[in-house]
């Protein structure tokens, strides 16, 4: 008997283990479904990646706004410093600042986060928090290594994948703009 409850904590303890090596990253035609709250609405948001040399372009698909192309920079991914939070606006084409990423943070604030554990970003310092509680994030039944860092001047947190090439943000809580989000799906096509 001792052997059978011996076996049965070693599987669970495996699954545990293995769930943590799935890392959600962005590849062409990656769908990432977000359910995001909105000053207080609902709304269910899809994001398409479609890669190119010099850019990541974002299909923004969400109900009741026109569809809309995010145009992120190679330079935006590597070095930007602000986070863009539109919505849209019914425009087809939205090409964002070289300063600017779009649910995510940049390789260089990523690898800063890891270096220094903060990095700044919309002016705002974002510093890692060390409990190991809340450095996992569960996606369809998967634990996914994330960190998790909450920002100095407000309450704002952040839960980011562990990925150096696409740092994606998987969950937004207690934005001062109204502006939460949080990763349910990701489909690779």
């Amino acid at each position: 008997m001792k052997n059978i409850i011996l076996a049965i904590v070693f599987c669970s303890l495996f699954q545990v283990v293995k769930a943590q090596d799935y890392t959600p990253t962005i590849k062409n035609k990656t769908e990432l479904n977000y359910v995001c709250k909105l000053h207080g609405q609902t709304r269910t948001l899809t994001l398409t990646t479609k890669m190119a040399d010099d850019k990541l372009v974002m299909n923004l698909d969400t109900k009741g706004v026109k569809n809309s192309n995010i145009i992120i920079s190679q330079e935006g991914l590597k070095k930007g410093n602000a986070l863009s939070f539109n919505q849209g606006e019914d425009l087809q084409v939205i090409v964002l600042k070289p300063t600017e990423t779009f649910f995510m943070i940049s390789q260089s604030a990523y690898q800063d986060l890891l270096k220094n554990n903060k990095f700044v970003y919309n002016n705002t310092t974002y510093v890692l928090d060390q409990s190991v509680d809340k450095n996992l994030f569960w996606l369809d039944g998967k634990a996914i290594d994330v960190l998790h860092v909450i920002a100095q001047i407000d309450e704002t947190e952040m839960w980011i994948v562990k990925n150096p090439d696409y740092p994606l943000i998987c969950k937004m809580t207690k934005n001062p703009l109204g502006i939460n989000w949080s990763l349910v799906k990701v489909v690779d096509k």
